[in-house]
């Protein structure tokens, strides 16, 4: 069992809680070889914007990709790894979908955080606590490179949210900072978060990138009805527990689940893994 009773207490008080050695290094090895494939067929994208959240700035860089699953085999088995399903399981109750990937990759001396938001301001579920982000630090998170920021139980209220003028798509929102900290984390520690708790990454100002992979994920009591009334019978998240999950067959047509060892095999013997676990030791 990966999740304490104090875990619980302090996601339903706080809206948060960490696992710092969540990953193996031997995992966060391939899941950094599979980035550095993301990057080199450029499938990752600067939405740092000079302030008007229209131009892209030439000199600032955030790099995101979202959604990864359809561009990513070895990520689309991520959500299906045991420890994953039932840590998540555990925080917001099954049975719950997985509802959405990406990463943000911050480039050494000028990758830019991104600005303060609560994920309901665009889930918008009726209850903050069911729905659950888990960030898992890609290399050392730290706060001279711009680690995670929250605010401790923000989940409680509702932060007005506006257009954020430095991204080309994103909103954001003002918060009291004095309650703001930092979460530090080694590599393939995880931070598992609410809804509902405002969060932010600040600036890189290291010597070396830094990379931060988002999972979000949602009881199925709460998927808004306009998710319901997509067409089809793929409709963007995949059933992780309860008698609809199928282990991926019906929203990929193949299954998913039990495949994560062999995909992480895979990542550690391709071309992208050269020097990758080295980089960040």
């Amino acid at each position: 069992m990966y999740v304490t009773e104090e875990h619980l207490r302090l996601y339903r008080e706080e809206g948060y809680c960490v696992i710092r050695d969540f990953f193996t290094q031997r995992e966060v090895a391939a899941m950094r070889a599979e980035l550095a494939r993301l990057v080199h067929d450029g499938l990752l994208r600067n939405v740092r914007t000079e302030g008007d959240g229209k131009t892209h700035s030439e000199h600032l860089v955030n790099l995101q990709i979202c959604p990864i699953t359809p561009k990513s085999t070895f990520y689309r088995a991520l959500p299906f790894h045991p420890k994953i399903v039932e840590t998540v399981g555990r925080l917001i109750g099954n049975p719950f979908v997985f509802y959405l990937d990406q990463i943000f990759l911050k480039p050494a001396k000028i990758g830019t955080g991104t600005s303060w938001h609560q994920d309901n301001a665009y889930f918008q579920i009726g209850e903050p606590l069911r729905g659950i982000g888990m960030w898992i630090a890609l290399h050392e998170a730290t706060v001279a490179n711009g680690t995670m920021h929250i605010v401790p139980g923000s989940f409680r209220g509702k932060y007005p949210h506006e257009r954020d003028p430095h991204s080309d798509h994103h909103i954001y929102c003002k918060v009291p900072e004095d309650r703001a900290i930092p979460v530090e984390l080694p590599a393939g520690g995880a931070l598992f978060f609410s809804f509902g708790v405002a969060h932010s990454t600040r600036d890189n100002k290291s010597e070396r990138d830094r990379a931060g992979l988002a999972l979000h994920f949602l009881n199925v009591d709460y998927i808004p009805a306009s998710v319901w009334e997509r067409k089809g019978t793929y409709k963007g998240f995949a059933y992780l527990s309860g008698p609809a999950a199928t282990g991926g067959q019906v929203e990929y047509g193949i299954r998913v689940a039990g495949t994560w060892e062999a995909e992480v095999d895979r990542m550690l013997a391709s071309e992208f893994a050269d020097g990758q676990a080295a980089a960040h030791s």
